[in-house]
């Protein structure tokens, strides 16, 4: 372990009041919940990378990010099974890089499952506003936190079962905006932005539209998450994050070429709710089914807000745990939830969502979405990293599951990873920069005050400890 960290001694009790209830999910759950954290992102978001690229563009975009998550992924199941704990992303880079850059993923982590359910609230007010029930503003997003953490606060297996029926109810969905919007295909329609061309805005545009193609699948990486809680994580945690790629890839095709391509480009470019604006701009009015999807699509975006709130939660439950941030974050109550790290994380969330809505009514949604995803693909980078460097220093270490492809797999997603987050530049360098700048301050915050008070049997520790006790040894 590195020189410059310092433990401290911890009573007995500690951890006794720092545990998640295990064995409440199986490999179906675990899919479900890897579809649930991103099903949103077919309902909007994506549509913002359309003015960004136009549709070759989004198109470059969303084949990338496709190859970056599925590589991504492949690399994940392998960490997952080798390293199952609640920190995932974490778990790995520290075990990898040290406790510095295990910090470092997880503050990124943090940002990302932060900042988006916020993005998703006011993408749910959207929705909310184009039914004519209310001109939904703060108080929409105040219910969706109240409501949704309260339900975790409940208990994780049923939050998990709530969460996977949700889900099932936002991809019948899907499957009847696919089917209505097939008969009103025009290719045509994919190209009315710009001048018509199918890199309207260039090789930048594409680049910058990256952002929003990640909205497809941002936060499967999630899967992992629920290590702990798994019945079996060795085995079905490959089978639950690879089964939950799968269904997003499929997703991501469909609504990308189906929705501009019946409605058109422009139409959806600047929507808050694409696909039923879709509908109705494709059916000449309103219609049963942009009704059907208004309604249902709301499932969708409560499905992504109410799994996310699920992984902040866990990941700065192990965070604090270890002792890199406040340890009073990862206390549990009775029914082994982390009341703390559901509310503090819920409370910013409401804050920001609210404060961009206001500020900046059209693009606030947007702005969130670059945050995010900033902090996510900066995530992404350390823990490619973490993959090819536990390869090289840990062959040993037991892997029920294997990466096809090994490091070449990983590397190829690292690469895309770096160009995401030099794409969060194009697109809003101020929100990017002053992301960048909450990530220096965590790393202050772990240099001057956690490194010297990290708890030595918080699980990531002890695959630390272990790992140089075996290396000692040898």
């Amino acid at each position: 372990m590195a020189k410059h960290v310092e433990y401290e001694k911890v009573g007995s009790d500690y951890l006794e009041h720092r545990q998640l209830k295990r064995g409440a999910a199986g490999w179906v759950l675990l899919a479900g919940l890897g579809v649930s954290y991103v099903i949103s992102g077919d309902f909007a978001g994506w549509n913002f990378g359309l003015a960004q690229g136009g549709w070759g563009g989004m198109l470059v975009a969303t084949i990338l990010m496709a190859t970056m998550y599925t590589c991504m992924v492949f690399g994940l199941a392998e960490l997952a099974s080798a390293l199952p704990v609640a920190g995932a992303g974490y778990g790995f880079a520290r075990r990898a890089l040290g406790p510095l850059g295990g910090y470092a993923t997880g503050i990124a982590i943090l940002i990302e499952y932060a900042i988006a359910p916020a993005a998703i609230s006011v993408f749910i007010g959207d929705y909310i506003k184009a039914l004519g029930i209310l001109d939904a503003t703060w108080p929409v997003y105040l219910a969706c936190y109240v409501i949704f953490v309260g339900i975790h606060l409940y208990g994780v297996g049923e939050a998990l079962r709530l969460m996977f029926v949700i889900t099932g109810v936002a991809v019948v969905a899907l499957v009847a905006f696919v089917a209505g919007m097939i008969p009103k295909f025009d290719s045509a329609k994919l190209f009315d932005i710009g001048d018509g061309s199918f890199l309207p805005m260039g090789v930048t545009g594409a680049w910058g539209a990256i952002v929003f193609a990640i909205w497809f699948f941002l936060a499967v990486e999630g899967v992992p998450l629920a290590a702990e809680e798994a019945r079996d994580p060795k085995r079905d945690m490959p089978r639950g994050i690879i089964g939950a790629m799968v269904a997003l890839l499929v997703f991501a095709a469909a609504i990308l070429l189906v929705a501009p391509g019946g409605a058109g480009s422009k139409v959806l470019e600047a929507s808050g709710n694409p696909l039923p604006e879709a509908v109705r701009a494709a059916y000449g009015g309103d219609t049963f089914l942009a009704q059907l999807v208004n309604y249902v699509g709301l499932a969708g975006l409560v499905a992504s807000f109410f799994s996310i709130i699920y992984a902040y939660s866990r990941q700065l439950f192990a965070l604090s745990r270890a002792g890199y941030l406040p340890r009073w974050l990862s206390k549990t109550g009775k029914r082994k939830t982390p009341y703390l790290a559901l509310i503090v994380p819920g409370t910013i969330g409401f804050v920001l969502a609210t404060i961009m809505k206001t500020v900046d009514p059209v693009t606030g949604g947007a702005r969130l979405i670059n945050i995010a995803v900033f902090g996510a693909a900066l995530s992404y980078v350390l823990m490619m990293v973490s993959h090819i460097v536990l390869r090289k220093t840990a062959p040993e270490l037991p892997r029920p599951y294997r990466t096809p492809g090994g490091v070449v797999t990983t590397s190829v997603a690292l690469v895309l990873a770096v160009a995401a987050v030099i794409a969060t530049f194009f697109v809003d360098e101020i929100a990017a920069a002053v992301t960048a700048g909450i990530v220096l301050l965590a790393v202050a915050y772990y240099w001057f005050y956690s490194r010297h008070h990290l708890v030595a049997n918080a699980p990531e520790e002890e695959f630390a400890a272990i790992a140089k006790a075996e290396a000692e040894l040898d």
